[in-house]
Order: structure tokens, then C-alpha cells, then sequence
């Protein structure tokens, strides 16, 4: 039911053509390379044709804003599986918006989510539920205010095609 080729299809359709933007299987770990010398175009790329993995690196777009486009993984700053605690409480407070996001984009397309805190090596101690809860709070918060453009815009591209309920309410995340 849940092809990355479909994904990639949609993102091409809804902003190829406004930002010269592909959404691109990668092999190895995901990244965004904004267009240079060797290519044309910026690519959001995402690990190994995994569905959630491109869900996840769209969500980073979608918050990214047009001067972090031009850099290469946005400039977000990451530090690696092996975070010892303050380093896993900075990861967990920069990725509630994306992770967010990411949750919406898997309700519309009718696909499991569950928050990612991408630390299984690490030392920082890490409450999933209380993460859990943060980002289900930010879902909220942009349910009453808005979903970014480019989020909102994929959001219902997503729900249109797996022919979901739009626009999204709050039950739609119990």
C-alpha cells in the first residue's frame, strides 16, 4: 500500500516546478543537497527507499525555510546514535517540529507513526512517552494555527491520494 515511488511522484507534482526540489532514493543515511555544480536541482534524499524515512527528511523540508534550502542538510547541526544526555535533550527539542509534521504526513497517508529518538547507542536517557506527548502538543498547536505552507500543501496532496479525511482534527492523532 505504501510505495516511496508514490511519495516521490507527489512531492514532484506539488513543487518540482516552485522549487526545483526532488525527493531521490538514497542508499545510505538521508541528506539534502541543495543544487551545485554537479546538479541541478536540490534533493531531499532518504535512506534506502524506506516510506517513513522520506516522511521524515520531507518534514526538515518543510520547516527548512528558503535560506537553509541553500545548505546542505539545512545547516541543522546533528550529532550521530551514541548521544550522551544533554546531547539527546538538544536532539529531542529541535526534531518535536519535524516529528510533528512527520505525524500529520503519515495520517494522511494512513501509515503507522511513532516518534523516532534515534538514539539506541546513546547515554542520554530518553522518556518516550513524555517526547511523545511534546510532539503530539505541537500536532495541536499547528491543528489551531497552521501547518507551515509546504507541509500543509503536502499534507493534503497525501490525504487526497490515499483518499484520507482532510483537513485533519486532533482525532485524527489518538
Amino acid at each position: 500500500m505504501h510505495n516511496f515511488i508514490d511519495l516521490i511522484n507527489i512531492f514532484e507534482r506539488n513543487f518540482f516546478r516552485e522549487y526545483n526540489t526532488r525527493l531521490v532514493k538514497g542508499a545510505d543515511e538521508p541528506i539534502y543537497l541543495p543544487a551545485n555544480e554537479h546538479c541541478s536541482y536540490h534533493q531531499i534524499v532518504f535512506a534506502h527507499g524506506y516510506y517513513a524515512s522520506a516522511l521524515h527528511e520531507i518534514s526538515h523540508w518543510c520547516l527548512a525555510g528558503e535560506k537553509r534550502r541553500l545548505l546542505e542538510d539545512f545547516g541543522y547541526w546533528y550529532v550521530p546514535d551514541g548521544r550522551d544526555q544533554s546531547q539527546q535533550e538538544a536532539f529531542e527539542k529541535v526534531e518535536i517540529k519535524p516529528q510533528a509534521i512527520e505525524w500529520a504526513l503519515c495520517v494522511a497517508a494512513g501509515k503507522h507513526f511513532d516518534v523516532s529518538t534515534d538514539n539506541l547507542l546513546g547515554d542520554g536517557k530518553t522518556d518516550r512517552f513524555a517526547f511523545k506527548a511534546k510532539v503530539f502538543q505541537q500536532v495541536v498547536d499547528y491543528l489551531a494555527s497552521g501547518f507551515p505552507r509546504d507541509a500543509e500543501t503536502f499534507i493534503a496532496a497525501l490525504a487526497a491520494f490515499y483518499n484520507k479525511p482532510w483537513p485533519l482534527t486532533a482525532e485524527h492523532f489518538k
